[in-house]
């Protein structure tokens, strides 16, 4: 199952109800969950991000549909990326065209 992870940052809204942020954590595992995916890991972080969560998805769609729930709350705002463990990408690199 692809691995993502979300960088989101709390919105205006959000931050007014950071206290809710563990009921808010818990609504994000439901969902990936009825999406197919399960989320592995999620910090509240200081600096560039309020949040980093790592998931487990079926796939880029259900991600998408999850980022876009979360959006959709008006609490956060999402950046999302594709990871790769390093076995991984030295496999796809390896298969990589010449140029």
């Amino acid at each position: 199952m692809p691995t993502f992870i979300c960088f989101l940052n709390w919105t205006d809204q959000g931050a007014k109800a950071a206290k809710d942020t563990a009921k808010r954590a818990q609504a994000a595992r439901s969902l990936a969950e009825k999406l197919g995916g399960k989320i592995l890991s999620g910090y509240v972080t200081t600096g560039h991000y309020d949040v980093v969560v790592t998931a487990d998805m079926p796939s880029g769609e259900a991600m998408v549909k999850f980022a876009a729930a979360v959006s959709g709350s008006g609490n956060v705002r999402t950046t999302t990326v594709r990871a790769f463990t390093p076995e991984e990408f030295a496999k796809l690199a390896a298969e990589a065209p010449s140029s």
